[in-house]
């Protein structure tokens, strides 16, 4: 379905006022998809030491 030109100026206007947020959700999606869809073993074990790191950091 198409969206029509007052669609696409609410979601330029949420995207302008909202950079973090929209930043953080891209960010979030493309790790996700190369966790799931692309990462090797080598990767996944890399991952994992960099994710219990960044959880040891934030119960700090």
């Amino acid at each position: 379905m198409a969206l029509t030109e007052s669609q696409h100026k609410a979601i330029n206007k949420y995207r302008s006022k909202n950079k973090a947020q929209v930043q953080y959700i891209n960010r979030r999606s493309v790790a996700k998809n190369f966790i799931l869809k692309s990462a090797t073993q080598e990767d996944l074990d890399m991952l994992l030491g960099c994710i219990k790191q960044r959880q040891e950091e934030l119960s700090d």
